[in-house]
């Protein structure tokens, strides 16, 4: 776009706009389903950014926590549990290590037992939590040594259930993405068909002006300029709605789980302000592309 052509889709030409009706239909659906499609697009991008830091944080948390069961007879376990903390201090990568109580094995079992189950009259293995640091350990090494000396213990590194939890937020995510790029494409058809229905309704006001020797691409700009600023509007109403809703949506917390937290953090909030330009730019190209198609036809 040359800087003549931009100057007049910014600052307009008062008679170029008296072809495209200020008001109507095609004035309304244009505002609606731009502000419509930014609303929805704001959510769809709070969800992709949620999605991508609850996948950071699940591997972080699952790639540094593991249990490590102590089956044995009641009269070994105490002993072979303190041989295997005995262990876990020794072993370099692992911050800490703490053998369960029996309330807090009865806690966990509380879901699918009910409140006040017998630990002590159960034979349950002793768990014991095991918290690695930054550079992590060596969690082969550990399985046999403990294999040697702890004959009981059974290390889980969680390796089973990171994986899928991980996926499953990239899934997420890319769904995300997705519903982004869709919400892009049926706002730029829902765009073209009222440039066509305008395009349509002024075509005798077109073919005046084409008497009187007015160029298809000075008519095209006066379409093109109106459509493209409605599109603006109608996104930059949207998006403002879009970041009201995400703002009151509840802060993340470890009761609510995945269902809190997924609004914008920090930098994050930045993101929904590509929206009304992006929007702009696809009403420009839908409308650009429309308008030079049916000009053509109505030649």
């Amino acid at each position: 776009m040359t800087e003549g052509r931009l100057r007049k889709l910014i600052l307009g030409d008062a008679q170029a706009d008296r072809v495209v009706p200020p008001s109507g239909f095609t004035a309304q659906l244009t505002l609606f389903v731009s502000g419509a499609m930014a609303f929805l697009t704001v959510f769809a991008l709070a969800l992709s950014m949620a999605s991508g830091r609850l996948a950071d944080q699940w591997a972080e948390e699952l790639a540094r926590a593991a249990t490590l069961r102590i089956n044995a007879p009641a009269e070994q376990r105490a002993a072979q549990t303190e041989a295997a903390l005995e262990i876990l201090r020794q072993t370099p990568g692992v911050a800490t290590a703490r053998a369960l109580t029996g309330e807090e094995q009865a806690a966990l079992l509380a879901p699918w037992f009910g409140a006040g189950v017998p630990v002590g009259d159960l034979p349950l293995p002793q768990l014991i939590e095991v918290t690695g640091d930054e550079g992590g350990y060596d969690a082969q090494g550990l399985r046999l040594r403990l294999q040697a000396e702890v004959p009981g213990a059974v290390l889980d590194d969680h390796t089973r259930w990171r994986a899928p939890l991980v996926d499953a937020a990239q899934a997420l995510r890319r769904l995300a993405w997705v519903s982004i790029l869709l919400i892009g494409g049926a706002t730029a058809a829902m765009i073209t068909l009222a440039a066509n229905a305008a395009l349509a309704a002024n075509a005798q006001v077109i073919e005046v002006l084409r008497l009187v020797g007015a160029l298809d691409s000075y008519i095209a700009q006066a379409f093109i300029r109106r459509f493209t600023l409605r599109a603006l509007t109608g996104t930059a109403a949207g998006m403002a709605a879009g970041m009201i809703g995400v703002f009151l949506m509840p802060e993340a917390s470890a009761e609510g789980g995945f269902l809190t937290g997924l609004g914008f953090q920090g930098w994050g909030w930045l993101a929904p302000l590509l929206i009304p330009p992006l929007g702009a730019l696809v009403a420009f190209a839908a409308t650009t592309r429309a308008a030079t198609k049916r000009l053509g036809e109505l030649s």
